[in-house]
């Protein structure tokens, strides 16, 4: 099973101002084992969007003390006995946003039964959530993490733990939707917001075949970036007031990774062609989006959401980014230095996605 000599430990955030960069090192308490469980020796984490939204109670009250973090690669060292996926203490391992469901154990669950475990409604996130034993989930800002085994996944030899970390949330939330919404062959994809999340969904539309990729931002100075990235077009919405009728009925599908409520949607979906679709990401806290009523009735046009991705789309994302040699653009940053990494991804600064290391 492993060693269980060591303490859980990270960054707690004690109050909305942790998001200032007030976060406290301080001892924490996992869920209660179960033999389903796995324990993790952290090595890299992510940050991500969500973890500010959580630290300063942006999406609704967060339960203090909360350790956020949810693009989660270490090592194992400890394996439960009923554990799943053939881990083993040593395996390089990771998690992303989601670490519990229900699991269809009551034979209910439709979400869990089909597969798409990150819509049930006993949704457990890796950090503030509450599991079904009771305990909480504290994430990836620490040495150790505990996850039921269901969430773990093994990480290809081929990605660097660095690369891989960011791929479990930032990289999944825009996998799923390009592979729900068929993208491939054929299909001209628009991608808006050229960060953390936006720069994830040019590589993998990119890998996925996709006849056109088009990077969408407010301003031109990222449009170098995605050019590099592998984007054939760019649209800065700021220096071109006629952009959006330039680009009317240009594309099939747009994944939008922004979170505001003053984004244009309206015009966002006159790029669409009849019957394209248009998929929200961002989580404004700000308020609601607009329904372009008028723009879905003309062209049958379909506007949707996605959440993350289940185990099984994770698995077969990093897949695809070991055949295909995705590499994101990352900075290593170190765990010590949470507090200031996470200012500084608040304050836009990533390119364009930071990384904590634990120095092990």
């Amino acid at each position: 099973m492993g060693s269980t000599d060591y303490q859980f430990e990270g960054w707690m955030g004690l109050d909305k101002g942790a998001a200032n960069g007030n976060m406290v090192w301080q001892k924490f308490e996992p869920k209660p084992w179960e033999e389903t469980d796995v324990d993790i020796r952290v090595t890299h984490c992510g940050i991500c969007g969500s973890d500010m939204h959580t630290l300063r109670s942006g999406w609704g009250p967060t339960t203090y003390p909360c350790c956020v973090g949810h693009e989660i690669v270490g090592h194992a060292v400890r394996v439960g006995s009923q554990a799943e996926g053939d881990i083993k203490v040593g395996d390089r391992v990771g998690v992303g946003a989601q670490s519990g469901s229900c699991l269809n154990f009551d034979g209910n669950c439709e979400a869990c039964a089909t597969g798409f475990e990150q819509h049930c409604n006993r949704m457990t996130g890796t950090y503030n959530g509450t599991y079904l034993n009771g305990g909480k989930s504290f994430g990836g800002y620490s040495l150790y993490n505990r996850t039921p085994s269901h969430f773990v996944i093994k990480i290809p030899d081929a990605i660097p733990s660095a690369d891989a970390a960011p791929m479990l949330c930032g990289g999944i939330t825009v996998y799923s939707p390009l592979r729900q919404n068929n993208c491939g062959p054929g299909k001209k994809v628009g991608i808006i917001g050229v960060g953390g999340l936006g720069h994830f969904g040019i590589l993998f539309a990119k890998a996925l075949g996709a006849d056109k990729v088009v990077a969408i931002s407010r301003k031109g100075n990222k449009k170098d970036d995605a050019l590099k990235l592998g984007a054939d077009a760019y649209i800065a919405t700021d220096e071109d007031e006629d952009w959006a009728k330039n680009n009317a009925q240009s594309l099939d599908l747009i994944i939008s990774t922004v979170s505001s409520s003053k984004m244009p949607i309206v015009q966002y979906s006159q790029l669409l062609r009849a019957r394209g679709s248009l998929i929200q990401l961002g989580a404004p806290e700000d308020g609601g989006l607009e329904i372009p009523a008028f723009a879905l009735i003309a062209k049958g046009i379909k506007l949707g959401g996605s959440l993350i991705g289940s185990p099984a789309e994770i698995r077969e994302m990093l897949d695809l980014a070991a055949t295909k040699k995705i590499k994101p653009w990352i900075e290593e940053r170190p765990m010590k230095e949470a507090n200031q990494a996470i200012q500084d991804m608040d304050a836009g600064n990533a390119r364009f996605r930071y990384v904590l290391v634990n120095e092990w």
